[in-house]
C-alpha cells in the first residue's frame, strides 16, 4: 500500500484529503509544518509527498528542495498544493523538483486520480508492468522506475524519468519544447520553455555515455536517437 505524506497547515483541508486518500485505499501520514514533514519523511520514506506551498515555518519550495537533496528521499515524487495558480509559481515549483501541481480549490476526486497517476508513473502505485523500454545504451524498467545505462543503474528524479520515458517512447521524432512542456510538465505557456532546457541538461549529465542519445534539434526541440555519438 502506497504511503502519502500530506503536508498542509490547514487542518480541515488536511483531514479532508486524509479521509479521501484512505477511502481510496492509500496509507497516509499528516504534517502541519515543513520541519515536521521532513522529520516524518526521514523516519519512514513516503511513496509521494502532497506539499502545500504556504507553510508556517519554511516554504513548501524549501521543503521540496531539501527532500530532493537527501539521497534517501530525492526520488520521492512531490505534488505541490497551493492557492496560487500563477504560471511562474508552477515553474519555480518544477525547478526545485516538483512532479505535479494542484491549485486550490480543487476537486477531491480529481486530486485522488492525479496522485494515483503520479504513483503509477513512479512505480509505487501497484500498477501492471509496462513494457521495458530499451534504446541504444539505455534501458528503462517502467514499473520499478529504474534507469540503466550500459547495464549500470542511474538514479533519476520522477520528473527526469518521465521526460526520458516520453522521449524514448517517441524515438526518432522531434518533440518541440512547447510539446514537452505541455505533456511532461502540464504547462501550456510558451514563455517557460527554458525549464525544458534546464531539465534536459541535468538529464544528460546523469546519462553519461548515453547523453548524446538526447539530441538537440536547433530551433525546434529534442529527439531521442538509438545510439551515442563518439
Amino acid at each position: 500500500m502506497a504511503l502519502i505524506l500530506i503536508v498542509d497547515d490547514e487542518q480541515d483541508l488536511a483531514e479532508l484529503v486524509d479521509f479521501n486518500l484512505k477511502a481510496a485505499g492509500l496509507e497516509t501520514a499528516v504534517a502541519h509544518s515543513g520541519e515536521a514533514a521532513l522529520a516524518l519523511a526521514r523516519q519512514r520514506r513516503p511513496d509521494l509527498v502532497l506539499l502545500d506551498l504556504m507553510l508556517p515555518d519554511i516554504s513548501g519550495k524549501e521543503v521540496c528542495r531539501r527532500l530532493k537533496s537527501d539521497p534517501a528521499l530525492k526520488t520521492v515524487p512531490v505534488v505541490m498544493l497551493t492557492a496560487r495558480g500563477d504560471e511562474t509559481d508552477r515553474v519555480q515549483g518544477f525547478e526545485v523538483g516538483a512532479d505535479d501541481y494542484v491549485t486550490k480549490p480543487f476537486s477531491v476526486r480529481e486530486l485522488v486520480l492525479r496522485l494515483k497517476a503520479v504513483l503509477k508513473r513512479s512505480g509505487a502505485g501497484g500498477a501492471d508492468a509496462g513494457p521495458r523500454l530499451e534504446l541504444g545504451l539505455l534501458a528503462l524498467d517502467v514499473t520499478a522506475h529504474r534507469c540503466f545505462v550500459q547495464g549500470t543503474e542511474v538514479e533519476l528524479t520522477a520528473l527526469e524519468f518521465r521526460l526520458l520515458q516520453y522521449l524514448m517512447s517517441r524515438k526518432g521524432r522531434v518533440q518541440s519544447r512547447e510539446q514537452l512542456l505541455s505533456d511532461v510538465w502540464g504547462i501550456s505557456s510558451p514563455l517557460e520553455t527554458r525549464t525544458v532546457d534546464t531539465h534536459v541538461m541535468r538529464l544528460r549529465d546523469k546519462l553519461g555515455a548515453a547523453r548524446d542519445q538526447v539530441e538537440t534539434v536547433r530551433g525546434v526541440g529534442y529527439r531521442m536517437s538509438d545510439q551515442s555519438h563518439p
